[in-house]
């Protein structure tokens, strides 16, 4: 188990093997029912591994992963008015893909422990540890929440497996081996939308927790690991410099955003605040 969590983290230890990645943040307009980007700003323009965007509830704020020169991988907050970033965590362990806690109280994160164990723990947004998740529970590489006691979760097994678990029964059920590191709740319901990749092709799928039932949704060729689900547009998903959205009417992938001009080459993480008005993407250098 220890060789399949050094593989999904691209050996951390091993600070030069990380990718250069930086966190960019842009204004989000809808006019004449058309989205656009404006105000492209670099917020971790650094050597180094900034990654794992995600943003407060309130929109005023993005929690991300940050790998300097220590080679320790701490959570910091952007102050997006103030355009500045801060360590919030400052541990001797490393924590990875800060995620809003179900109560809006807090985050959680992977953490790799001083002995390579891979769980989630639960944070105040000052970055003080409050919890272990579900003690239980080891080789954890990426979560999200589906309530406030179900965890959607990529288990390293071989192969690597996602799971869904129940942090106050203990259940722990198995859903696809070859998942996706990204996996979505479809809004307030009780359905959630995955993928599983193949040597070609990725195929996207809606699992509804209520029924304990999994339906194909869609398909794209390319093995881009990085989707998001959003209120209005539904499935988007990030392939090299573009966001692309699946129109479920024409059953087509259409354009959404090209970040070329820019420069950006590759985007592998993406992310909305809760009213569409800002979005947060990675570039992988």
């Amino acid at each position: 188990m220890k060789l399949l969590i050094f593989s999904l983290f691209l050996s951390f230890s091993a600070f030069a093997q990380l990718p250069e990645t930086d966190v960019w943040l842009f204004k989000i307009e809808k006019k004449a029912n058309k989205y656009t980007y404006t105000n492209p700003l670099n917020i971790t323009q650094r050597l180094g591994y900034d990654n794992q965007p995600t943003f407060t509830a309130d929109g005023k704020s993005i929690l991300y992963v940050c790998i300097d020169s220590s080679k320790q991988a701490d959570i910091y907050q952007y102050n997006i008015s103030k355009k500045t970033g801060i360590n919030i965590t400052k541990s001797d362990v490393s924590e990875y893909s800060p995620t809003i806690l179900p109560n809006g109280l807090g985050f959680s994160a992977v953490v790799v422990e001083k002995d390579s164990s891979q769980r989630v723990w639960e944070f105040n947004f000052n970055g003080k540890f409050n919890k272990i998740s579900h003690k239980g529970t080891d080789s954890i590489g990426y979560h999200t929440w589906l309530n406030d006691d179900t965890l959607l979760y990529y288990k390293l097994t071989d192969p690597h497996s996602l799971r869904i678990l129940n942090v106050k029964t203990n259940e722990d059920v198995w859903l696809c081996d070859f998942p996706t590191r990204a996996f979505k709740k479809i809004g307030n319901s009780s359905q959630f939308i995955y993928a599983i990749k193949d040597s070609i092709n990725t195929e996207f799928r809606i699992y509804n927790s209520a029924l304990r039932e999994s339906k194909a949704y869609t398909t794209y060729a390319s093995l881009n690991e990085d989707f998001i689900w959003h209120h209005e547009l539904g499935l988007i998903k990030s392939e090299n410099s573009d966001l692309m959205n699946y129109n479920e009417q024409t059953k087509n992938w259409e354009l959404l955003f090209s970040f070329t001009s820019l420069g950006i080459k590759k985007i592998t993480r993406f992310v909305f605040d809760a009213k569409t008005k800002q979005l947060a993407i990675v570039s992988n250098l």
